[in-house]
């Protein structure tokens, strides 16, 4: 029975198989095109458009449209793909073009929209009158619990490195609380789509670059979070990855061409040699790993010098800005990926919104090597386009110059005279004040240790990273006191934020639910942030420093104009008492000062000002 059943279920199937296959043989048919749309006048007037189907390469695609030009057809070694370049005439009206792929006597229509730029909002860089707040979205507040889960990778936060169900919405729910906390930028870890199956909660394995992944929100979710955030006085930065995707991304399964991917058949791990991008001794061996090398086996590495994928990835970002209308990009890895792409991107970004800002992950120890990194730098020969890189040395510095170091009367060798000397080093950059500088982010472990027993070191730190040079980004947390070492794994930095969870013992976003030292810590934060945004000195003025050689406590001061404001930080175990006539050429005629945390009026005694054993004053001169 169950052998007759099977032929006589077998050829009718099978015949009927043929005959649709016969019938369809000659069709056109298109399953993706990215980007799905476009916008006239931009100043690049041309368009990559790529055309993702079966057999889509053997199509010849046409199109009238009044300012729209055919330029190229493109096809690669993989017959499903099909690079069509366009030319958008600066008069192109918006509307729909038409693209006629034609195969045989079988053809299909694509309507393409060419969209008009009505929105002007955004799209506004970020300097040093800015404080990033960094977010990782999934452990930020959970807005949507009906977004949770998706393809069978399901919430637990029970699992350090799982999916916690943090989303947009419990961002947007949460939006007075970080403007009335005093920051005036938000930078998200990336929130393109990851559809892996292990759930890759960070979003650094994107497997849609058009994509926001479902268990955060929709596009347009995202688009109107950030209408709102403007609205509010608040800024976008997007984090951005062109050096790997993630390895379920349908790239791997179909590769648009077979140099798509670097060591695309056999595993190569990078080196991570970064010094190797600049070396004038290196060898090409060690610099091609760490190029070509991937990150993880679940990350494979992008190469973008194939022209098609270098352009779609330029095109991506673009379409971000202006789709969404963010007002900065943090670049992962920036060292990573093919460094004459990366110049070009940053170049074609500035171009299309020069007030626009990137910051790329520039990760060395010495100020030097961040340095080569900077747009414009006498270092590197060739320009990077890099306006802003992240100050790794001054973070790794700043860890252990506010630790109780035990050396009373200073050196060389404390912690003070060390964080002294990273910005003593300022000569090697381009511009100073472009640059982020930061006491811990995502990949670090926070700056808070479980065993502080107060709040010395915090305050100390905040004192310094919100009144020196730069544009400083804070870790979403920090202002509640989170802890979380880098050896107990990444999961243990990137913790759920107390009361962002329906259901959370505490909510740490109100002050009933912060403990008594939590208020404290989130109270100097806030007014220090609130206070920053007001003094231009602080924001946009000169620094003029003096070395802690003496006292291991760290003088210096940001003017502008008539306005100066004076830092003093004590990093010693007892009472300093500073001669003030060292700082005349700062001080001027100026007969004392108020602190601004305290709001006490500090006036020299018998022309000396003490400052507290572990303590700081942030002087407005008056």
């Amino acid at each position: 029975m169950y052998k007759t059943c099977t032929k006589t279920l077998v050829f009718p199937l099978l015949a009927l198989f043929l005959s649709c296959q016969a019938f369809f043989a000659g069709a056109v048919t298109i399953s993706r095109v990215e980007p799905s749309s476009w916008w006239v006048g931009m100043k690049n007037k041309t368009l990559q458009v790529m055309v993702y189907g079966p057999n889509i390469a053997k199509s010849v695609p046409t199109c009238k449209y009044p300012g729209v030009t055919l330029k190229e057809v493109a096809r690669t070694d993989n017959p499903n793909y099909l690079f069509i370049y366009v030319e958008i005439a600066a008069n192109t009206k918006p509307g729909t073009v038409a693209i006629r792929f034609t195969q045989g006597n079988q053809s299909q229509t694509y309507n393409y929209q060419l969209k008009a730029r009505t929105d002007k909002s955004g799209a506004l860089g970020f300097n040093t009158s800015d404080v990033l707040y960094l977010i990782t979205p999934d452990r930020f507040a959970n807005g949507n619990p009906a977004n949770d889960n998706w393809d069978g990778v399901n919430v637990d936060r029970s699992n350090p490195d799982a999916r916690h169900g943090g989303d947009l919405s419990g961002v947007s729910k949460n939006l007075d609380f970080i403007k009335d906390l005093g920051f005036t930028t938000v930078w998200f870890n990336p929130v393109q789509e990851n559809k892996m199956p292990r759930g890759s909660y960070h979003g650094y394995a994107i497997t849609d670059f058009y994509k926001i992944d479902p268990r955060f929100g929709s596009n347009e979710e995202f688009r109107d979070l950030t209408k709102t955030m403007h609205a509010k006085g608040l800024k976008v930065v997007m984090d951005m990855i062109f050096n790997h995707c993630g390895l379920a991304h349908p790239w791997m399964t179909d590769k648009p061409a077979k140099d798509w991917i670097n060591n695309p058949d056999i595993y190569v791990q990078t080196n991570h040699a970064k010094l190797t991008a600049m070396d004038p001794y290196a060898a090409k061996k060690e610099r091609d790993i760490l190029l070509d090398g991937w990150f993880v086996p679940d990350m494979p590495d992008l190469n973008q010098r194939n022209r098609h994928l270098a352009t779609y990835l330029i095109q991506n970002s673009i379409w971000w800005i202006e789709y969404a209308r963010i007002d900065g990009i943090r670049q992962d890895t920036h060292p990573y990926p093919d460094y004459a792409f990366m110049a070009r991107w940053c170049k074609e970004v500035m171009v299309e919104y020069p007030n626009f800002n990137i910051v790329g992950e520039v990760w060395y120890g010495k100020p030097g090597e961040v340095a080569w990194w900077q747009h414009g730098s006498a270092l590197n020969k060739n320009n990077s386009y890099l306006k802003t890189v992240m100050d790794f040395p001054l973070t790794f510095t700043a860890e252990k110059a506010f630790e109780k170091t035990g050396n009373e009367r200073g050196s060389e060798a404390s912690g003070m005279y060390q964080l002294y000397e990273v910005i003593a080093q300022d000569f090697l950059y381009e511009n100073p004040n472009n640059i982020l500088t930061f006491l811990d982010n995502h990949d670090t472990g926070r700056f808070n240790r479980k065993d502080d027993d107060n709040l010395d070191r915090f305050k100390q730190a905040f004192a310094f990273l919100l009144t020196t040079r730069g544009i400083p980004q804070i870790y979403y947390g920090t202002e509640i006191l989170m802890v979380g070492a880098k050896s107990e794994g990444d999961g243990q930095i990137r913790k759920d934020y107390p009361g962002g969870w329906e259901g959370d013992k505490s909510n740490a976003f109100t002050p009933d639910g912060r403990t008594e030292k939590q208020n404290e810590a989130f109270n100097y934060l806030r007014r220090l942030l609130q206070w920053r945004k007001t003094n231009e000195a602080v924001t946009t003025g000169k620094l003029i420093h003096y070395a802690p050689h003496e006292s291991n406590v760290y003088v210096y001061a940001r003017v502008k104009g008539n306005k100066t404001v004076l830092v003093m930080l004590n990093a010693s175990g007892r009472d300093q008492a500073l001669d003030m006539d060292r700082f005349t050429d700062v001080t001027a005629n100026f007969t004392g000062g108020r602190d601004v945390i305290t709001g006490k009026q500090i006036t020299p005694d018998q022309g000396k000002v003490t400052v507290p054993a572990r303590g700081q004053y942030i002087l407005e001169l008056n």
